[in-house]
């Protein structure tokens, strides 16, 4: 055993070295960026946008060079309180104008009184301690879904430090808050900004809702009536995937999403035969019209689809799926957010009543309904030509060095190539090569910038495992994400006047696809893939190749990121103002919470009703921790 004085400086050295080692590792990276910008960022990295084409394509797009817009933030909060737990979640938006001018810059401005008045919802939920883990899906047991996973220890200190019950109230909020404000006709926003990254946060939810072993038991949506007719497993496995878009050809009839395909092609023509679905999906080869019968039959076991003679229909039930689905987000969104207690019928808004006794809405159920009403805002914002778009302040993603700069590579599609040595000692993460790159080159890279905007599939896709021209695979287990759903790119807004050095910090951004200006044939790029079996199946995924490719929306949203990054907000440097607003709208109902429920348990403490039964109420900790405050006070 060595003594404290020794382990000290033991750990001191040992933090000394190591932070040393990391720190000459990333100048040696650095050193490589001197040439980047030449060796490959000159045609991928755009400068100019034009504010005249930008009012041109609002008129166009918007229909409306005036337009409404709302940044949208959220803020969560969790406390025990005695043998509770008290969780609480919100979302907020700043709201206001953006008018674009045929002769000067766009202007931005802001609604008043956004505390009081502006848009929000939030819920609280308390929670007792050991309810946590049959509602919480972070304690759920995968292989045995009735039980509590033990690999986790159930102590109160683990059970509250691990639960993401407040989390997600906020997550489902700030979705459910957008989808809310896109829907409303009276209010017309127009662009909305979430500060999330939509393309990652939908695959995170697809994942957070993929452990079907666990539906039956612990969602309580599951056998929820809407309109007399019960959710089943069926209805959460078609709205789980459900982002349809006939003009972009989505769902694609390719791998997995082949069965969603059918699925929307029997809502469209409500009868279809064998051959008819080859037809529209234009398949002759004949492992792919193998995967279409074994979907086929696949379908017509788990009562989706019904065959007649040779003619297959989608089953009556799930002709409603989508619209059922639509009433009941809006159903519990509504009574989780703005209905009181008194009036939900149940105890606690985080329940529900069915089957004649009251079920708690699991985390596994909120996250379906996050997963909804993501899926509800995309189709709001192509029905009535709302831009969406999400923007991420700090970002670990490394797509664009690891997958996107590649492929291109790999395709020919990079006007000078760089050396592969060279390449793979850059930075780690897409945003310190951009932004160091940005640096190192001053005078070639000035602020406002943005890389090239290209398909978020490209983040789930590698070089082919071959080196096959052409053909590309799935970066885990060869499954490639939804394409032309989102587009991605990185920029760079802001440069200090008096110190060109001085640069905002580079952002991630990821808007949605809108098929008449994203969907050309000069900005898609056609892969193959080939699946396990051997199967070699085509899709489409949108790219634009070079700086030069015109990209109205593009322009038109660098015009308004650049006008909504602040100047004279130092913390907010570069960034969004919207979202900067909202969140200290968040923050500021976040410490408006925090009183309500200190004051609350203050009031318990002194209430000499309560007084006798507070001892046995509360943990050990809490009981120590008022003893020793008690002390300090009168010493």
């Amino acid at each position: 055993m060595s003594s404290t004085n020794y382990a000290i400086k033991r750990i001191s050295e040992a933090l000394r070295i190591g932070a040393s080692r990391q720190v000459l590792d990333y100048e040696q990276r650095f050193s490589t960026l001197a040439n980047l910008y030449t060796d490959l960022l000159s045609n991928l990295v755009k400068m100019d946008f034009d504010p005249k084409e930008a009012w041109k394509t609002a008129k166009e797009f918007f229909g409306d060079p005036c337009v409404r817009f709302a940044g949208i933030d959220g803020t969560m909060y969790s406390r025990p309180l005695f043998d509770l737990v008290i969780f609480f979640g919100g979302a907020y938006a700043s709201t206001g104008t953006i008018t674009f001018s045929e002769k000067d810059e766009l202007r931005v401005e802001y609604d008043e009184r956004t505390v009081q008045q502006g848009a929000g919802i939030s819920s609280v939920v308390p929670v007792y301690v050991n309810e946590i883990p049959d509602i919480d899906q972070t304690f759920f047991e995968i292989k045995q879904p009735g039980e509590i996973s033990l690999v986790r220890p159930l102590t109160d200190e683990a059970i509250i430090s691990n639960a993401t019950i407040a989390n997600w109230i906020m997550t489902f909020a700030e979705y459910y808050l957008a989808y809310k404000l896109a829907a409303d006709q009276k209010q017309n926003f127009h662009v909305i900004f979430l500060d999330r990254s939509l393309s990652i946060e939908r695959a995170s939810l697809l994942y957070d809702t993929s452990r079907r072993m666990l539906w039956e038991t612990k969602s309580s949506i599951i056998g929820y009536k809407i309109d007399g007719e019960p959710i089943d497993a069926n209805d959460l496995t078609i709205a789980r995937q459900y982002v349809c878009n006939q003009d972009l050809s989505l769902p694609p009839p390719r791998a997995d999403y082949l069965r969603y395909a059918i699925i929307d092609l029997a809502i469209q023509k409500e009868a279809l035969t064998e051959k008819r679905i080859l037809e529209e999906f234009n398949m002759t080869s004949e492992k792919r019209i193998s995967r279409v019968k074994r979907y086929l039959q696949y379908l017509v076991r788990q009562g989706i689809l019904e065959k007649k003679n040779e003619t297959y229909f989608l089953t009556q039930k799930y002709m409603t799926t989508w619209n059922r689905i639509r009433k009941l987000v809006i159903s519990l969104g509504d009574r989780f957010f703005f209905a009181k207690t008194q009036e939900a019928q149940v105890a606690n808004l985080m329940k529900i009543w069915k089957d004649g006794k009251e079920h708690w809405l699991t985390t596994l159920d909120v996250a379906f309904l996050t997963l909804f009403s993501l899926h509800l805002l995309i189709e709001e914002c192509w029905k009535r030509r709302i831009l969406l778009i999400g923007i991420t302040k700090d970002t670990a993603a490394r797509d664009f060095k690891r997958q996107l700069i590649p492929i291109m590579h790999n395709e020919g599609l990079l006007k000078t190539p760089i050396r592969q040595e060279e390449f793979e000692k850059l930075p780690n993460t897409d945003r310190m090569i951009l932004q160091s790159a940005s640096i190192f080159n001053l005078e070639k890279i000035k602020p406002p910038w943005s890389l090239i905007e290209y398909d978020s599939a490209f983040r789930t896709m590698i070089p082919d495992r071959q080196n096959r021209k052409g053909h590309v695979s799935g970066a885990i287990k060869n499954k490639i994400g939804l394409e032309k759903t989102f587009l991605k790119t990185y920029v760079q807004l802001s440069q200090a006047k008096t110190d060109p050095m001085l640069r905002s910090n580079v952002l991630l951004v990821d808007r949605l696809v809108y098929p008449r200006y994203d969907y050309k044939p000069e900005n898609v790029v056609e892969f193959w893939n080939e699946l396990s079996d051997g199967t070699k199946e085509p899709f489409e995924t949108i790219l634009f190749m070079h700086k030069s490719v015109p990209n109205k929306l593009q322009n038109l949203t660098m015009n308004v990121l650049v006008a909504m990054a602040p100047s004279n907000i130092p913390e907010a440097f570069g960034h969004n103002k919207p979202l900067f607003i909202a969140d200290k709208v968040a923050k500021w109902n976040y410490g408006q919470f925090k009183r309500v429920v200190d004051t609350t348990a203050d009031w318990i403490l002194n209430n000499h009703k309560l007084r006798k039964f507070i001892f046995y109420m509360s943990t050990f900790r809490e009981r120590r921790a008022s003893i020793e405050a008690a002390r300090r006070e009168h010493t």
